[in-house]
């Protein structure tokens, strides 16, 4: 549970990047560097959310998605009798 609370902080962040950026963007008119500071770290971000998934599933802390019901245990088809 704790991987998948500090993937979704890790999500946050990066939006939160992301909209800090059009802020800036809008108040600064093109006279700051503040827009492109806030888009790197939002791609620093992303390498590092990134790297983490793939290391936890590599080492299995992370599971793929799987079905959420369990599957139906259905009888093998019998061929018709002639």
């Amino acid at each position: 549970m704790l991987v998948k609370s500090f993937i979704i902080l890790m999500v946050i962040a990066m939006l939160a990047s992301l909209f800090a950026a059009l802020y800036f963007m809008f108040t600064d008119r093109g006279k700051g560097d503040r827009t492109v500071k806030a888009l790197t770290y939002r791609i620093g971000i992303w390498v590092v959310l990134l790297a983490l998934l793939a290391l936890g599933s590599a080492t299995g802390v992370l599971k793929p998605f799987t079905s959420v019901a369990p599957p139906v245990d259905r009888p093998a088809p019998t061929a018709p009798a002639n």
